[in-house]
């Protein structure tokens, strides 16, 4: 349905501009995919790459003081769920949901009616979290960059909300202004970001292993903390949630495959080639990550004393950062730090890109946003708001913002989980059912005690989720007298009983709520719809019979099917919303005609409250005036409104 921008001031206009563009993109998952916007794989892996590989900024020195000397091990542990857990089921995913709505699109699949659309908000809720957390976390963490260098002036010492809230004010200001170049500058940030790291890295363990004193100094420590060899697994074990931050890339990864270019033979129905390529972009993406998590978590737990990772410490959230000064000095250290900022910040544009892509292909699809949602600048203004906010309630801290996205990152890698375990299970793949089996109860665990360890991740997710659920379901009762509907469809024989009545003179309908179906039915409903009309006999009358499909659904395409039966012409069509279809078809036999057609009721008996209810929640209820309200709000002009009796 396409968003017309009625006349008014300009910002309202700036506001909204190309969302009529966007609209259609995102409409039904067919056309989000212009062939000029699709880029080679390694391209678009970037694009995810600044996020995923911008942790890098940051994830060791979480480990460090999450997991002490245990940090390597730790991390293995990490890099083993990477490839044997998050990667099968980002692949399947890829797979099965190939057009960027991700996991969150497969459950939808799984449920129906109002609950399957309260857990997509409940999901939308932690990916919120996710995504701006990542916004605000990408921008502290680039601050600490700032205010760690040496050439920087003391004076921004202390400033770090304040350089933070400016970095996302930047971001934002990017988005408003619109971000069609961010492959290109996505690419050149990784680049960059990854050879600089190749050399750090490498320098750090050529230090490492010119003095082997330094890895028996580690050894000796690590055996007089954990003795046993068994507990030292199990303990790497239970601080692994605190390092799941590693995991950040995956979720993003799949919400761009419609940037993936495919092979010339692909189609709307079978993607391969776009789904082959999105998975090498996934293979490729986690392998390099793995590499340089174990071996720049290595390095620093070896080379840096603990003390200088804690909170104020010179390697607090830059741990790769005070290697790179220490080892190859403070001008390749600065240019470094330029680097390491530069892919923070375009870290924050990724997860901005991610939100721009995600809220519009579900809210207002569900009536629970309003229309202007599927344009870009009012949801950049919201999402930097709320950063803001965020930053000054974490006091833009790196570590303490850190258990809030763990929290937004492995719920939805465990819904991921969970997709693909059930459609394993649908599919009747037993040995893939099992495996997927395993890796869910893995990550429900590791959630589950991120979740007790750190509480604040599930906070903002329930500040996300409570405000999402409230303002979509005020949303949803808004527009509930909307048209809803995105096309009207006649089949051949439909067609036809519309012609017939043309031709017959005045188009008169009764709309018929679908009983026994038998001739009595049909004949009482004419009878009674004559009689309370004054209806000439010989004035032929069709009849409208609309079913409920998913009450829930919000817009719909109406596949209206014709038939006669004992002799009756009669319409038949399923909708979420009776009241609307019916007020669809009527506009829509208007158009094709010429003709204003007439629609006669019966009045409901019972409570008018309990129908606004019915109406609202299972799309029945009084339908005459709620029909009549529709048609007035789609067609202001009384002189080509459809007519509405109701006896």
């Amino acid at each position: 349905m396409t968003v017309e921008t009625p006349p008014g001031p300009r910002l309202r206009a700036w506001l909204l501009e190309g969302s009529a563009k966007r609209a259609q993109q995102l409409k039904g998952g067919k056309r989000e995919t212009v062939k000029s916007h699709e880029h080679p794989w390694w391209k678009v892996m970037c694009l995810t790459g600044v996020d995923y590989f911008s942790t890098l900024g940051y994830q060791p020195g979480i480990a460090a003081l999450a997991a002490g000397v245990l940090s390597p091990l730790a991390t293995i542990v990490l890099v083993l769920l990477t490839l044997g857990g998050a990667l099968p089921i980002y692949r399947r995913v890829a797979k099965e949901s190939p057009y960027g709505q991700g996991s969150i699109a497969m459950l939808e699949k799984l449920m129906s009616w109002w609950s399957g659309k309260l857990l997509v908000l409940v999901l939308l809720g932690f990916v919120a979290t996710d995504f701006v957390i990542t916004i605000t976390l990408s921008a502290a963490d680039a601050t600490a960059h700032v205010t760690e260098n040496p050439f920087v002036p003391s004076f921004f010492h202390g400033k770090e909300v304040l350089i933070t809230t400016l970095l996302i004010a930047l971001l934002g200001g990017v988005f408003l202004k619109g971000f069609a170049e961010a492959i290109g500058v996505a690419v050149t940030l990784v680049g960059v970001y990854l050879t600089l790291n190749v050399v750090v890295v490498a320098v750090a363990l050529w230090h490492v292993f010119a003095s082997p004193d330094l890895i028996v100094s580690w050894q000796d420590l690590l055996v007089a903390k954990h003795p046993n060899p068994w507990l030292m697994i199990g303990v790497a074990l239970i601080v692994f949630p605190k390092l799941a931050l590693g995991l950040s890339g995956f979720e993003t990864g799949v919400s761009v495959m419609p940037l993936v270019k495919g092979l010339p033979g692909d189609t709307h129905d079978n993607p391969a080639g776009r789904v082959r390529n999105t998975r090498r972009l996934l293979v490729t993406a986690a392998l390099i990550m793995s590499a340089f998590l174990i071996t720049s978590s290595f390095a620093t737990t070896v080379l840096i004393p603990h003390q200088a990772f804690e909170a104020g410490g010179p390697a607090n959230g830059r741990a790769l950062a005070y290697l790179a000064h220490d080892y190859l000095g403070d001008v390749f250290g600065t240019f470094y730090d330029i680097s390491t900022i530069a892919i923070l910040w375009f870290a924050g544009a990724s997860a901005m890109a991610g939100l721009l892509n995600i809220v519009p292909r579900y809210l207002p699809r569900y009536g629970m946003a309003p229309d202007w949602a599927r344009a870009s600048r009012p949801l950049v203004i919201v999402v930097s708001v709320i950063a803001f906010v965020i930053t000054w309630l974490f006091d833009a801290s790196v570590e303490a913002q850190g258990g809030a996205y763990a929290t937004g990152v492995l719920v939805l890698i465990s819904s991921a989980a969970v997709a693909v375990t059930l459609s394993a299970r649908r599919a009747r793949q037993r040995k893939a059912f099992l495996a997927y089996l395993v890796i869910t109860v893995i990550f429900a665990y590791t959630t589950v005690v991120n979740i007790i360890e750190r509480p604040d991740g599930v906070k903002i997710a329930a500040f996300f989720i409570v405000a999402i659920v409230l303002t979509s379901l005020i949303s949803r009762a808004t527009r509930s007298l909307e048209l809803r509907v995105e096309e009207v469809d006649f089949d051949t024989a439909a067609q036809r009983i519309l012609d017939k009545a043309v031709r017959s003179g005045e188009i008169r309908i009764i709309a018929n709520e679908p009983d026994a179906r038998d001739a009595d039915e049909y004949r009482e409903k004419e009878r009674e719809a004559r009689e309370d009309n004054n209806i000439p006999n010989d004035s032929a009358l069709l009849f409208l019979e609309v079913t409920i499909s998913d009450a829930s659904d919000f817009e719909t395409t109406l596949r209206v099917r014709g038939e006669k039966r004992y002799g009756y012409r009669i319409l038949r069509v399923r909708s979420p919303s009776i009241a609307n279809a019916i007020a669809a078809i009527l506009l829509h036999i208007r158009d094709e005609t010429g003709k204003r057609p007439h629609v006669y009721f019966a009045w409901t008996e019972g409570n008018p409250f309990k129908f606004i209810g019915r109406y609202l929640f299972f799309g029945d209820g009084d339908v005459p005036p709620v029909t009549r309200e529709v048609l007035r709000r789609a067609e202001p002009d009384p002189e080509r409104r459809p007519m509405v009796h109701v006896g």
